[in-house]
């Protein structure tokens, strides 16, 4: 199998524009349920104006010249076209770094924080599979230890013997796999928003051991299963169902990121686009719209088969934890599965840190990092 490494750049036929502006145009709007409220999903008051920004003022050519900017490459692992972007540091002692985002991000979650880490970092920024640039999938059984594989085998694509981890939501996932599957090259393992499931209901003397805090969180874990797990549900099981829709209305693929941007930025309470810059929100969608790959970024993030709520071994990588106030990290919970040996808690900032509080997080990577040398 060919392990050649070829560049890349994204250069959307303006067709596809002109096409998605068509969509747009057109939309069939549903009637807002009474009250038009978030309670009930993303009001259409809201959705409607956001659509308007999207047809009349946002521009994909300024997202794609962003994007462009970095070196970005394409190759081959297991069968599966993978895309990354791939930033040497001016220095040439820096630390290899591989940065994963989840979902519904994508390689865009970092546009920020390259240039505030390339001094300290070289930076490899993939796409999961399935997801953006590295999508569809063409194949079944990309659980995170596969994704592991994957990415160690292109950090020894590029030459770099040993790196770091860092990643948030399905990125918490992989980055700790990546240390698991090779321990001996991992010097360290970076993640915002961890999480562990405890099992429920925790016994009474347990709980009365727990902080406000810790407490708090777990209550909104419980919360989460019983509001929000809709959601897993259908793409863990339904992804190609669900796909149709997603693929074929550029709005119905907003509304379906927007809800959670909604449920997961800090404070909840608040519009998503007066946390993030509504053109950011819209490069996001825009990177699953124009590659239509709503059901195979589902598929391949919640079909984890028994990776979900297995108790993974630990690699004894030393790993850092910073926990933004959206996300519901419990340290004791997590200590089985990782040697911990930076925590940090944060009272603002949501489940998006690399878009939502960039310096907070690099400032955290920056010097967890310098402490292993």
């Amino acid at each position: 199998m060919s392990e050649e490494i070829t560049e890349f750049r994204i250069d959307i036929p303006q067709k596809r524009l002109d096409d998605l502006r068509t969509r747009l145009d057109a939309t069939i709007w549903p009637a807002a349920l009474p009250g038009d409220g978030w309670d009930t999903g993303v009001p259409v008051s809201w959705l409607r104006e956001m659509v308007d920004y999207w047809r009349t003022e946002y521009s994909w050519r300024d997202a794609e010249a962003k994007l462009n900017a970095y070196p970005q490459f394409t190759t081959t692992i297991d069968g599966q076209r993978i895309y990354f972007m791939h930033v040497r540091s001016q220095n040439e002692n820096a630390t290899p770094l591989l940065l994963t985002h989840g979902w519904p991000g994508s390689v865009a979650e970092f546009l920020t924080v390259i240039p505030l880490l390339t001094d300290q970092f070289h930076l490899v920024i993939p796409a999961l599979p399935g997801f953006g640039f590295s999508g569809p999938t063409n194949d079944s059984g990309w659980d995170t230890t596969r994704i592991a594989w994957a990415w160690a085998t292109l950090m020894d694509r590029l030459g770099y013997e040993k790196f770091g981890v860092q990643g948030g939501d399905i990125g918490a996932a992989v980055s700790p796999e990546v240390a698991r599957v090779a321990p001996d090259r991992v010097i360290g393992v970076h993640l915002n928003g961890p999480m562990a499931i405890p099992q429920f209901p925790i016994p009474e003397d347990e709980w009365a051991s727990l902080t406000a805090l810790e407490q708090d969180r777990l209550n909104r874990i419980q919360a989460f299963h019983g509001e929000e797990f809709g959601y897993i549900a259908i793409q863990s099981t339904r992804p190609q169902t669900l796909a149709y829709g997603l693929v074929d209305s550029p709005v119905g693929q907003l509304a379906w990121i927007m809800d959670k941007f909604r449920e997961w930025t800090h404070p909840r309470e608040a519009d998503p686009d007066k946390i993030i810059d509504r053109d950011w929100l819209l490069t996001n969608v825009m990177i699953y719209w124009l590659t239509g790959t709503a059901g195979s970024a589902g598929y391949v993030g919640y079909a984890q088969d028994a990776s979900w709520g297995a108790v993974a071994q630990n690699s004894g990588v030393p790993t850092a934890m910073i926990v933004f106030a959206h996300d519901a990290g419990v340290r004791r919970y997590l200590e089985p599965e990782h040697t911990i040996v930076r925590w940090t808690d944060v009272d603002r900032g949501g489940h998006f840190a690399a878009v939502e509080e960039p310096e907070l997080l690099v400032a955290d990577i920056r010097e967890f990092f310098a402490g292993l040398k």
